[in-house]
């Protein structure tokens, strides 16, 4: 068996590794971005350094609240992605370990933790997906939303894909957005408006993207970079960037206690790159931090962008509180 399906039906296991030969050489990685990503980083990490890497790709939350459980015995020595409350979180409850790469130097200081807990590899912005067959076949007198407040129309009843924010990052920073921009009292005003309109909810962050792409569902809300990617590989989606929009970047943590910690610095560092994040863009179209890496071609610059500011430490600390009135109140 592969050493990769090895590590995943281990750390799936009720007692994670204790029924598994977990190799002692091998850098363990829980990722949350997707396995294409994944897979390609950690092939050209071990090309470049020698280092081999097993990895378990789950959602935001399942690998966040295995990190804070696992924290005194650790059973990964990376976290990979997921958006900066995530990771404030994670450290909160004493699960990371401080490391500054020499590479941060250069990251926006908005990418790097004030205690070095974490760091931002890529920008993640949102924004709204729309399959431009399917809506124009449903709504041939309206026009695409380009705020949002206008997905709020009535007329959209069923046709709009949001991710669950309880299970998912991305979901998660749309609520913040809603409630940074308008304040909580319309902020809930207008997310309890919008979720009796949407027709799915899924709990992976790359779902809205996927389904828009497939003509599923005419409207969603997603990561510009997925929707970017699936209209460059062919399929009928628009992207529109409303005002108003939140910025987050991904991020990556070295576990405390880890049993690799040399190892996890060193992936760390690549992850910094200019190799690795433009391998990434690549990929998924996401845009590097570091600023000699060049964005993939048809990726939209974060200058394009209107973004409010981003209270990352609000986010974190009330988080809780938000997916517990939206999971009362919502589904």
């Amino acid at each position: 068996m592969k050493k990769k399906a090895l590590f995943a039906l281990c750390a799936l296991a009720a007692l994670g590794f204790s029924s598994c030969s977990k190799k002692t050489d091998e850098l363990h990685i829980y990722s949350i971005i997707h396995e294409e990503e994944t897979e390609a980083l950690t092939k050209l990490f071990t090309k470049q350094t020698g280092i081999p890497v097993s990895y378990l790709r789950a959602t935001t939350g399942e690998l966040v609240n295995r990190i804070i459980a696992e924290k005194e015995n650790p059973q990964a020595d990376v976290l990979l992605g997921g958006a900066t409350n995530y990771h404030v979180q994670a450290d909160a409850q004493g699960a990371l370990e401080p490391y500054l790469s020499p590479l941060a130097e250069r990251v926006p200081s908005y990418a790097v933790s004030p205690n070095h807990t974490w760091t931002g590899f890529c920008v993640l912005t949102l924004g709204i997906g729309i399959n431009s067959s399917r809506f124009q076949k449903l709504y041939p007198n309206i026009p695409f939303p380009r705020t949002w407040e206008d997905l709020l129309n009535p007329a959209f009843k069923g046709e709009i894909v949001l991710t669950n924010p309880v299970a998912s990052s991305t979901a998660y920073l749309f609520l913040q957005d809603q409630l940074q921009r308008l304040g909580s009292e319309k902020g809930w005003e207008y997310l309890l408006a919008l979720a009796p309109l949407v027709g799915q909810f899924p709990d992976s962050g790359s779902a809205p993207a996927k389904l828009i792409g497939t003509g599923e569902y005419a409207l969603g809300v997603s990561y510009l970079h997925a929707l970017a990617k699936y209209k460059s590989e062919g399929f009928n989606v628009s992207l529109v960037a409303p005002p108003q929009s939140m910025g987050d970047v991904d991020c990556i943590s070295i576990m405390k206690n880890s049993k690799k910690l040399e190892e996890a610095k060193k992936f760390v560092d690549f992850m910094l790159s200019k190799e690795a994040q433009e391998l990434m863009s690549s990929i998924d179209f996401t845009i590097p931090v570091n600023p000699d890496a060049i964005p993939a071609a048809g990726s939209i610059p974060i200058t394009q962008i209107d973004l409010i500011d981003y209270d990352v430490k609000k986010a974190s600390e009330e988080k809780d509180a938000v997916l517990s009135f939206w999971s009362k109140n919502v589904r």
